[in-house]
C-alpha cells in the first residue's frame, strides 16, 4: 500500500474526485425537487447583493455567478456544493502534506475531513454556506501551516485571501485565524512568523475581499445578526442559571457528537496504541491541539455571553475539522508505522461515505414506502409542466409567498422572474410582465388566497376579475398509493 502511494501520490485525489462525482450523479437521479438550502440558492441566485440576510453572501455569489455562466438548475447547485468539498479535501491534503512526512499519514488526514457528519450526511443532505467555510478553513489551512514552513509574500497573501473568503462564509470563521495566531506565540522559532511585515498584506487583502459587505453589515447589522443568535436561544425564557446548564450541555453534546466518528476511527485502525500516541507530542500536536482548545473555548464564551442553550454539530465542524489533521499527527509523533492503520483506515472511511451516500439518495424512493413524503417528493416540476401545457407558454413573472416553491420553479423556468412579495416589494417594471403565475401551497381544499399575494396582484394592478384560483392535484414523485400534493394558482395572461 505504501508502494502505491508514494508511486502513485496523485491517486489519492483521483478517488477523492470520483466519490464527489458520484454524489453529484446519485443527487440528480434522487429527485428533481429541492431541499431548503438548495431551494433557497436557487431563488437567491436571480440577484446579486451585498448581502441576504443571516447569512454572509460568499456562496451566493459563486451560485450567482454559476447562474449567469450555465443556469440556475439543480446540476449547478450540487456541482457547486461537491466542488467546493473537493477543494476542501484538496487542500487540507496538500496542507498536511506540510508538516507531515509520510505520505499515508497525509492521505488520512484528508479522508478523515470526509469521517466529520457535517461532510459526509449534512453535506449531502443540506448545506450551503457551511461547505463555503470549510472551504475557507481547509484553504486557511494550507496557506497559515505553507507561511510557517516556507515563508514567502505568496504565502502571506494566500493567508490573507483564505481569510478574507471565511469571513464572507461564515461569521464564525473569524475564530479561526484567531486561534491559528495564539496557538503559535508560544513557540519561539514559529513566534517571527506572525511579526513578520507580510502579514500587513494579508491583512490588508482580507480586509479589501471582506470590506463591501462589511459595510452592508453595519447598515443591517440585526439582519445580519439575528438568525443564529435566535435559533441558539431556545430557552430564552429559563433562568440564568439553567441557561448556562443548558448551553454548557448542548455545546459538550454537539462536541462529542462532531468528533466521535474521526475519533472512533483512529481509534480503531490504531487500537492497542492509542495511550502511545496520546502521550506523544510535536511542535505541530502542540500548535494544532491548541487551535482546537482556542476554538471550542471561544465558542465556549460566546454560548455563556449570550446565554445559548441550544448548539448544532454543522456550527463547531469549522473547528473540528482540524481534528483529523492532528491525530495524524500524533500518530506520527509516537513513531508508530501508519502502514497497518492505512490499510484499515481506509475500507472503513469508505464503507461510512458510501453507505451514507446510499442512505441519503434513497431516501426519496424509501421513505414513501412507508406513507412519509418529503421534500424531495413534492412535484414542482410536474407542476410547472402541467401549467406551461395547459397555458400553452411559460410565465415571465412567478409571485409566491414561499421560499421553497419559488426556488424549484426557478430551476424550471430559467427565464421567468421568480419574487416573493412579503421579502421584498415587487419593482414596477417587473409587476408589468406577462404572463403572470402566482401560485402558493394548496394545503386544505381549497386554500385561500394569501394576503401578502393579494396585495402584490392589487399593486401589479391585475383586476379581480382575472384573479381566479384554480387547483392542480398531482402525484407525489415516488408516490405508493394515492396521495397528491395540491397547488393553488392563478394565471394572468394580459
Amino acid at each position: 500500500m505504501r508502494d502505491v502511494v508514494e508511486r502513485r501520490p496523485n491517486l489519492v485525489f483521483i478517488v477523492l474526485a470520483g466519490y464527489f462525482l458520484l454524489c453529484v450523479v446519485l443527487r440528480l437521479a434522487a429527485s428533481p425537487s429541492l431541499e431548503i438550502d438548495e431551494a433557497e440558492q436557487a431563488f437567491l441566485s436571480q440577484f446579486l447583493q451585498l448581502g441576504y440576510g443571516p447569512q454572509p453572501p460568499f456562496y451566493n455569489w459563486l451560485q450567482y455567478g454559476l447562474a449567469q455562466l450555465i443556469g440556475t438548475s439543480l446540476a449547478t447547485m450540487t456541482i457547486l456544493k461537491n466542488g467546493l468539498l473537493f477543494l476542501c479535501c484538496l487542500f487540507y491534503g496538500l496542507a498536511a502534506q506540510l508538516v507531515l512526512n509520510d505520505r499515508r499519514l497525509s492521505a488520512m488526514a484528508m479522508f478523515g475531513i470526509l469521517s466529520l457528519p457535517p461532510v459526509f450526511l449534512l453535506a449531502q443532505r443540506d448545506l450551503s454556506h457551511t461547505v463555503a467555510a470549510l472551504f475557507a478553513v481547509s484553504l486557511f489551512l494550507y496557506g497559515f501551516l505553507r507561511t510557517l514552513t516556507r515563508p514567502s509574500l505568496f504565502s502571506y497573501l494566500l493567508t490573507g485571501v483564505a481569510v478574507g473568503i471565511g469571513v464572507i462564509s461564515k461569521y464564525n470563521f473569524v475564530v479561526v485565524p484567531v486561534a491559528a495566531i495564539l496557538a503559535v506565540l508560544p513557540e519561539r522559532d514559529l513566534r517571527k512568523r506572525i511579526f513578520d511585515w507580510r502579514i500587513l498584506a494579508a491583512i490588508a487583502i482580507a480586509g479589501i475581499i471582506a470590506l463591501p459587505h462589511g459595510l452592508w453589515v453595519l447598515q443591517n447589522l440585526d439582519a445580519a445578526s439575528s438568525g443564529t443568535l435566535n435559533e441558539m436561544k431556545e430557552r430564552a425564557a429559563e433562568g440564568r442559571l439553567m441557561q448556562t446548564f443548558h448551553g454548557v450541555l448542548a455545546l459538550s453534546s454537539a462536541i462529542i457528537g462532531g468528533s466521535l466518528v474521526p475519533l472512533l476511527v483512529f481509534g480503531l485502525v490504531f487500537r492497542g496504541k492509542i495511550r502511545t500516541i496520546w502521550r506523544a507530542e510535536s511542535q505541530w500536536t502542540r500548535i494544532m491541539g491548541r487551535m482546537i482548545a482556542i476554538s471550542l473555548l471561544a465558542v465556549l464564551l460566546v454560548v455563556l455571553g449570550v446565554a445559548a442553550t441550544h448548539v448544532r454539530e454543522k456550527w463547531l465542524v469549522l473547528f473540528l475539522a482540524l481534528l483529523p489533521l492532528y491525530l495524524c499527527l500524533k500518530v506520527e509523533a509516537a513513531q508508530i508505522d501508519p502502514a497497518p492503520g492505512f490499510r484499515r483506515f481506509v475500507p472503513l472511511i469508505a464503507c461510512i461515505v458510501l453507505g451514507a451516500l446510499v442512505i441519503v439518495s434513497a431516501r426519496a424512493v424509501v421513505r414513501p414506502w412507508f406513507g412519509d413524503y418529503s421534500k424531495l417528493n413534492i412535484p414542482y416540476a410536474g407542476f410547472v409542466e402541467a401549467v406551461v401545457e395547459a397555458e400553452g407558454r411559460p410565465p415571465a413573472l412567478v409571485l409566491t409567498n414561499d421560499r421553497q416553491i419559488a426556488g424549484n420553479i426557478r430551476t424550471r423556468l430559467a427565464d421567468a422572474t421568480v419574487l416573493i412579495p412579503h421579502l421584498s416589494a415587487v419593482p414596477p417594471a417587473e409587476a408589468a410582465k406577462r404572463p403572470l403565475l402566482v401560485v402558493w401551497r394548496d394545503e386544505t381544499n381549497p386554500t385561500p388566497l394569501p394576503a401578502t399575494l393579494s396585495e402584490a396582484l392589487k399593486a401589479s394592478g391585475v383586476p379581480k376579475s382575472a384573479a381566479t384560483p384554480r387547483r392542480l392535484e398531482l402525484p407525489y414523485i415516488y408516490a405508493s398509493g394515492p396521495e397528491r400534493y395540491g397547488f393553488s394558482y392563478i394565471w394572468v395572461s394580459e
